[in-house]
């Protein structure tokens, strides 16, 4: 039994990443008394920021889709709906264009995402001659994709109230691209005839391992093809002025104006369902001095009641969790699970005039060592770096389990020896020389474990492949009474705009036991 003067909640939410304050910020909304709880010093987890002396660095995300007003017929994206359904600005953004630059490596042009439809379909005839049929194809998987989506479904089901969700949502273009929901976007090529084309290829297999995780031959067609028109308008990448962490800070004010509680540094090590503490759900853990990673002793103890428990941690962390009060089929559901990524983070600053005139704030590079990058740059006066300097983010995938076990001495070493290969692989991309860093670091998955408390620092949720996307993924809805998982590891996925969604399809099903039908 807990103590009667324990404090009580309505629903504590467990992780203060971007899926855990939009959770929080709308349950609060709906008058429910949430206390929000997270391991380290500040919010936002994946995108969040730190400092170095004059520079703001992001730690992960570096944009955010989901930001478009909407209007004409096109749905508002869903960072715009879910700012404007809590009451708060949002962050002050421009959208991108191009979204990104794609170097294939080849010694030809770079491929440029453009904003506007109809020159991105100039760009892309002339860079994949014979792709027609293909874009083509992807533009009517979007379209029902877009429809279906703007409807908020529920996926997967495990209830009759979810199952409503969903088949409410289903439209004419949702029954016919259902015929799609094993098919990878490697399907899509070959179903067009452009199976053939290596450098379309290529640019598929770089641009979807960043949402997905996984290249074309293992990302789910219904998923690929969305993404694969974000940066387009009336949708849109964003660039967000300050950082990322601007995002956090507006569900953070939305959240305390709905008398929402956000606890920073307080780790959860347990939590024990109602059947064992006499009706309400126990969350146990540790107050820290320190951040997670460091050596700084717990100040305290803390338990919280509450009637029910949203977690958006990884769901890798349930069973230690949980323990002995998971059940054991939903246990072996998550051992089996495909294991995520780890990624090596190079955070650097150069005086702007090294870069390339006119340098995008997003490039890609195919390359093999240390493995295709991703680039960010920041924009002047966007507030990363003073003026005439930029920081360069450039990130790569890399297995995470290797990362940890060995000893301090061959662990830097292997740092250094990474950093280095970033380095020579964004000389050619940016212009930029050894000698010309003003600032540079690298992050590892044994950082990451660190700073976000995630299990081997993954990245990213468990990656789109065709079984484990849609009705295939994990649900929201667990199966212990009361107890809800959201974020990237959840339909419809990673990104700040999927995380977001993820939080409100569990938050509508939350409420809905409550009789309350939330339709921000």
């Amino acid at each position: 039994m807990i103590p009667s003067d324990r404090p009580r909640a309505d629903v504590v939410v467990v992780g203060a990443g971007i899926a855990g304050l939009t959770a929080a910020a709308l349950l609060a909304k709906q008058g429910l008394q949430v206390e929000l709880l997270e391991a380290h010093r500040q919010s936002g987890g994946c995108a969040g920021t730190f400092r170095r002396g004059p520079y703001v660095f992001d730690v992960g995300a570096t944009q955010v889709a989901g930001l478009e007003e909407g209007g004409a017929g096109h749905p508002a994206g869903i960072h715009a709906r879910l700012f404007r359904h809590l009451g708060v600005d949002p962050p002050v953004a421009v959208p991108l264009d191009p979204g990104c630059v794609v170097d294939l490596g080849d010694g030809r042009p770079p491929v440029s995402l453009w904003r506007d439809p109809a020159r991105w379909r100039q760009e892309r005839l002339r860079q994949f001659p014979g792709s027609g049929r293909f874009w083509a194809l992807c533009d009517a998987v979007h379209r029902a994709n877009w429809a279906f989506a703007s409807q908020d479904p529920v996926l997967p089901p495990r209830s009759w109230w979810d199952l409503g969700q969903l088949l409410g949502a289903v439209g004419p273009g949702t029954l016919a691209s259902g015929l799609l929901t094993t098919a990878t976007v490697a399907d899509l090529l070959r179903i067009s005839g452009c199976a053939a084309d290596g450098r379309l290829r290529l640019f598929l297999d770089l641009q979807l391992k960043l949402y997905s995780q996984e290249p074309a031959d293992r990302t789910a067609a219904l998923y690929g093809a969305t993404v694969l028109a974000m940066v387009q308008a009336p949708l849109g990448l964003w660039h967000l002025e300050g950082s990322m962490q601007s995002l956090s800070d507006g569900l953070e004010q939305a959240l305390a104006q709905q008398g929402g509680r956000l606890r920073l540094r307080h780790r959860v090590d347990r939590l024990e369902p109602p059947a064992r503490t006499g009706g309400h759900w126990q969350i146990t853990g540790r107050r820290l001095t320190a951040r997670p990673g460091d050596s700084g002793a717990p100040e305290a103890d803390f338990t919280l009641a509450a009637g029910e428990v949203m977690v958006t941690l990884p769901p890798q962390t349930l069973p230690a969790l949980l323990r002995d009060a998971l059940p054991a089929g939903y246990r072996r559901r998550l051992q089996s699970l495909h294991e995520p990524s780890g990624a090596l983070v190079f955070y650097g600053a150069v005086e702007r005039h090294k870069l390339p005139p006119g340098c995008p704030s997003h490039l890609q590079l195919a390359a093999t060592d240390p493995g295709s990058l991703f680039v960010s740059v920041s924009q002047e006066g966007d507030g990363r770096a003073p003026a005439g300097r930029a920081t360069v983010i450039a990130s790569v995938f890399t297995p995470a389990r290797p990362w940890f076990g060995m000893d301090e001495a061959a662990y830097q070493g292997r740092k250094r020896q990474a950093m280095a290969a970033i380095q020579a692989g964004l000389e050619p991309l940016l212009g930029v020389g050894p000698a010309d860093w003003l600032h540079g670091e690298l992050a590892t998955p044994r950082g990451f474990a660190g700073w976000t408390g995630r299990p081997m620092g993954y990245v990213g949720g468990l990656g789109q492949h065709p079984s484990r996307f849609g009705p295939f993924g994990l649900a929201s809805r667990s199966p212990l009474a009361g107890l809800w998982l959201c974020g990237d590891a959840i339909h419809p996925g990673e990104g700040t705009a999927g995380v977001s969604l993820s939080a409100l399809m569990a938050c509508r099903q939350l409420l809905a036991r409550r009789g309350v039908d939330l339709r921000p």
